[in-house]
């Protein structure tokens, strides 16, 4: 993975590339951002930079090939597993899950958790990087470089390190191993221990721009320009989404199966009390869905909903909301959403994120949360 291979971010890629140049990269950093916006590709591509930086010849065709295939000796890896069928395993770490690890790079490195827990059969549990994990990551990184140049650490969702595992990597943090670097990837830093966060320089990942997309798409997809511009148009700048909208592997007919009954349930419930019952079926539904699918029904909900304001205020243009039930009339949803209870709605669903994020119960969560939005909707 090369720079080159990740469309837009000019300026991340900027400052990364000059802190290598003036020697000022810091040990420790902190990619924040979506997976669709690049942030484990950027971590990899810096990594091969930071192995391969001052070397020439023999010695720097061999580590680039190694490091283009995520190999290389130096270039280290923690992502959260879980107990699954495919390794034997009790207690497994990360290396247990290598070779599925290596594929997911190669085909899958702008998708989500859920994707990367799917193709190791965890997606009915919760992916953990445990404390065995942290100590092994010491050991890995107390050994001597291969290539002698730099060692890297990349920890995919450091959100997801036990508190034991995290305050036993912060002596790690605290004093690195000459020449080595850890790259946190986080979705939600607020997650992460403050003592690690305050100790990481902390680059900020913005969605993609609907042309990087685009450009993504034709080039690597071969998708016409119109068909690809139509595709990054829906994506909200997640390129990862963006590729799986192509091979249609998203998850977005589910989930907007579960919000057309939502709201739907939520209409009626003031003048049919049937309709309640409806509602309470619908959350013990979704409750039985892994806490990581959960939170990301939520997310598409945040965005229907914006839709659904833009399109009511007439900002057509930048409505790019395409729903797969035909009987569903998004621009007569659309007129009960509105200043008044947009407001009120965004923060009872990102509430409901906030609880399920801290392992809420998740049929109580959804109850609560149909019963505001009958009253919301209505608004």
């Amino acid at each position: 993975m090369d720079f080159k291979d990740i469309p837009g971010l000019h300026h991340i890629k900027n400052h990364l590339q000059a802190a290598l140049s003036h020697s000022r990269t810091p040990h420790a950093q902190l990619f924040v951002g979506k997976p669709g916006h690049g942030t484990l590709a950027t971590a990899t591509a810096f990594a091969k930079q930071l192995i391969t930086n001052g070397l020439s010849g023999d010695a720097l065709t061999k580590a680039e090939i190694s490091c283009n295939r995520f190999s290389h000796p130096d270039m280290h890896f923690v992502y959260p597993v879980n107990t699954s069928e495919l390794v034997s395993n009790s207690k497994p770490l990360s290396q247990d899950f290598s070779s599925y690890w290596l594929s997911f790079l190669n085909h899958q490195i702008f998708e989500e958790l859920q994707d990367w827990y799917k193709k190791v059969a965890i997606d009915k549990k919760q992916g953990i990087i445990n404390v065995k994990e942290a100590a092994e990551i010491g050991k890995q990184l107390s050994l001597k470089s291969y290539g002698g140049n730099a060692k890297v650490m990349i920890i995919w969702y450091a959100e997801k390190l036990h508190h034991s595992a995290a305050n036993k990597l912060l002596k790690l943090i605290e004093e690195p191993p000459d020449n080595t670097y850890l790259i946190l990837i986080s979705e939600h830093p607020e997650d992460i221990l403050l003592t690690i966060r305050s100790r990481c320089q902390t680059l900020e990942f913005p969605p993609f721009s609907e042309e990087a997309i685009a450009e993504y798409l034709v080039e690597n997809l071969h998708l016409s320009i119109e068909e690809a511009s139509q595709v990054a148009s829906q994506t909200d700048g997640d390129l990862g989404k963006a590729i799986k909208r192509v091979s249609h592997q998203t998850d977005d007919s589910k989930f907007e199966a579960y919000f057309i009954a939502w709201v739907r349930y939520a209409f009626m419930a003031k003048k049919q009390k049937s309709a309640v019952k409806d509602l309470m079926q619908w959350a013990n539904q979704l409750g039985t869905e892994n806490r990581e699918a959960q939170i990301r029904f939520i997310d598409y909900c945040l965005y229907f909903f914006r839709q659904a304001l833009l399109h009511n205020y007439k900002a057509e243009s930048l409505v790019y909301m395409k729903t797969y039930d035909e009987n569903f009339k998004f621009a007569n949803f659309a007129k009960f959403i509105n200043g008044n209870n947009l407001v009120h709605i965004n923060n009872a669903l990102q509430e409901a994120s906030y609880h399920i994020n801290r392992n809420a119960n998740g049929k109580l969560v959804f109850t609560d949360l149909s019963l505001q939005l009958t009253r919301f909707i209505h608004q």
